[in-house]
């Protein structure tokens, strides 16, 4: 119980410091191998960093490729014959301390294997589990079990799963009759990124003399309007001339003292007989 509290510490402390500039390459498809099996790896850098290197964390130590196993050369880790205490997880590291995504192998001395896939399955995508030995021939008829749970028996000792989600992600094993049972791997899903397609416009086509017409039609339709009204508020709301003006003022005016004097009467008469 300990040790599995330790290495599950590992990994989460190896993924948070996991990064995109390289991934680790195998030469197997396989997450269990059969002890004996020769091995290669290698770190695919993804830009033009270097110091990248094969290492792992077993039962035993943390170490890295040519440190007590394996053959380091010319950038490949070279295992020529995995054992059982070889199992454990492994990854890329560069000289900083970056490290790549990591894969679990586990080696087994028995005679049943489960292959199943090294990396993380996408969410959407088509799993088979098969079942195998190491003596007999494959395609026997096998049972599989989830997290310990009976989950069915396969004809053929392949275990198929189509369009997988998160709910298939477990523990699984396998079991053929007269052989021993395989040892556990554990199935990881991962959530499919989108596929973001650009919009690609299409370039103008060249229009036809009768589509140019409806275009110049349209926006006559739409300016005219506006256009007629603008003239008729200008000629309404325009000033009035300074000769109006200069007549209205003259007809308006009050009379003169001259023109007034017709109007006065005086009574001389009346003055000098007093």
């Amino acid at each position: 119980m300990e040790m599995n509290l330790l290495l599950l510490l590992f990994l989460t402390s190896l993924l948070c410091r996991s990064t995109d500039q390289a991934r680790l390459m195998v030469d197997f498809t396989s997450s269990q191998l059969f002890e004996g099996t020769p091995v290669t790896m290698r770190c695919e850098e993804l830009d033009d960093s270097e110091g990248w290197t094969v290492k792992r964390n077993t039962t035993k130590r943390l170490s890295g490729c040519g440190d007590g196993w394996g053959k380091w050369n010319d950038s490949i880790c070279t295992i020529r014959f995995i054992f059982v205490q070889d199992s454990g997880v492994y990854w890329c590291e560069s000289r900083e301390g970056a490290a790549s995504s990591s894969i679990q192998l586990t080696v087994t001395g028995g005679s049943v294997i489960l292959q199943s896939p090294v990396l993380p399955v996408m969410e959407g995508d088509d799993v088979t589990l098969s079942c195998h030995t190491k003596t007999a021939p494959s395609n026997l008829p096998a049972a599989f079990f989830k997290d310990g749970v009976f989950i069915g028996n396969e004809s053929s000792g392949n275990l198929t799963f189509h369009r997988v989600s998160r709910s298939k992600e477990g523990l699984y094993r396998c079991q053929i009759s007269g052989h021993r049972e395989s040892p556990s791997s554990r199935i990881s899903v991962s959530a499919k990124q989108p596929i973001i397609t650009p919009i690609s416009r299409a370039p103008p086509s060249a229009s036809s003399p009768l589509q140019l017409m409806s275009i110049v039609v349209r926006h006559l339709v739409v300016f005219c309007p506006y256009f007629i009204c603008t003239i008729l508020m200008v000629s309404l709301y325009q000033p009035r001339s300074p000769e109006n003006n200069m007549t209205f003022s003259v007809e308006n005016s009050p009379p003169t003292m001259s023109e007034r004097r017709p109007d006065v009467k005086t009574d001389t008469t009346s003055k000098n007989y007093v």
